[in-house]
């Protein structure tokens, strides 16, 4: 692994007025680079534990500051570590592949590598790193929809013991959504067409907008507020309604936006996805207002603290995560214009699939 070099070019595109200067940006893209391991894992931070999906998250932020090598580890990572049935275990100590500490297997965790390829693919142009990466896609997509039920709705995970949990996360569908789409979109790109993800992901869309009872209810849980509309399965006038319903409920004005409610505390990563999805919306506005809001998160080494509850006027816990601080990169880079960031959220230019014949 190369050492982060602080290079002026790399993050002037992630200068944003009130969130980050330039100099900060390159203090939060050097957090996380000191983060990864040798391998190209990305753990929480050192001595926590991996997820596949926060790894992803890492990846993307690294190449949205120009910082494609280290991407490109991470997503050798991932490829050298692949189970056989196209799925990642749900936790690895400190990113140690031979140190797994939740063998459940997360269908979203899975699903995610194919934003994270794309999103690496559009920034780079690299066709051998996606000619590489294209088993790898294939076979996580075919892993995650193996769990797909006939209402559309995609199972949580598989037990240690390879026992399907068929109930259905809203959050979780959502980032398959995504991913789903991104696979399409490397598929076609590719020439290999992908008849049954087709249908699989108009399937899980419509489940997405017009089914709630498919999936387990999270609603207290602002990612299922705001995730339908991030992924791109709700927009319009359909997404402001949601946003607006609980806008009192999930946002503190001047702090961020609550992990859970009732609970007395904001989180960093939450804060920076809804003003993702805000900037799906149109609304960048109001996404940059919460940027701002968060900067009392922000560590003097330039990473972010997790959370802070407010009722206490404590920071808790007392962590600085790689998914945070990379969460708050990329929605500073969607804000900022940076192309491959704003296509894989932006979702103008990713397939839809095929809508079912469904409700009339």
């Amino acid at each position: 692994m190369t050492t982060y070099s602080r290079r002026p070019g790399r993050t002037e595109r992630l200068v944003l007025p009130g969130v980050l200067t330039v100099e900060e940006a390159a203090e939060t893209v050097a957090g996380i680079a000191a983060v990864q391991r040798e391998d190209g894992a990305i753990p929480w931070f050192r001595g926590h534990h991996l997820d596949p999906w926060d790894h992803v998250e890492a990846a993307m932020a690294l190449d949205a500051a120009g910082e494609h090598g280290r991407a490109e580890a991470a997503y050798r990572w991932l490829a050298e570590h692949q189970n056989a049935d196209g799925s990642w275990y749900a936790a690895y100590a400190d990113g140690a592949a031979e140190e797994v500490t939740d063998r459940g297997r997360e269908t979203n965790f899975t699903a995610y590598v194919a934003v994270g390829v794309w999103h690496h693919y559009l920034a780079t142009g690299d066709d051998a790193f996606l000619d590489r990466m294209w088993p790898v896609v294939y076979a996580a997509m075919e892993f995650v929809l193996g769990l797909q039920q006939p209402g559309g709705q995609i199972g949580w995970k598989r037990e240690p013991d390879g026992r399907a949990v068929p109930e259905a996360l809203l959050t979780g569908c959502s980032s398959i959504y995504q991913a789903l789409r991104c696979a399409l979109a490397i598929a076609e790109h590719r020439e290999e067409p992908q008849p049954d993800w087709e249908l699989a992901v108009g399937l899980l869309g419509h489940a997405i907008r017009h089914h709630p009872e498919r999936f387990l209810d999270k609603s207290r849980y602002s990612m299922d507020w705001y995730y339908p509309v991030l992924a791109g399965a709700l927009t319009g006038e359909a997404a402001k309604r949601r946003i607006e319903a609980d806008w009192d409920r999930f946002v503190v004005p001047g702090l961020g936006v609550r992990c859970v409610v009732p609970n007395p505390w904001v989180t960093g990563g939450e804060s920076c996805e809804l003003a993702l999805a805000l900037w799906v919306m149109g609304e960048s506005d109001r996404a940059v207002e919460i940027l701002r809001w968060i900067g009392h998160l922000r560590a003097d080494n330039g990473m972010y603290w997790t959370g802070y509850v407010f009722a206490d006027q404590a920071v808790w816990p007392e962590e600085q995560t790689s998914w945070t601080a990379g969460a708050l990169l990329l929605a500073v880079a969607a804000l900022g214009g940076d192309e491959a960031t704003m296509a894989v959220f932006g979702g103008e230019g990713l397939p839809t699939g095929l809508e079912p014949d469904c409700c009339g």
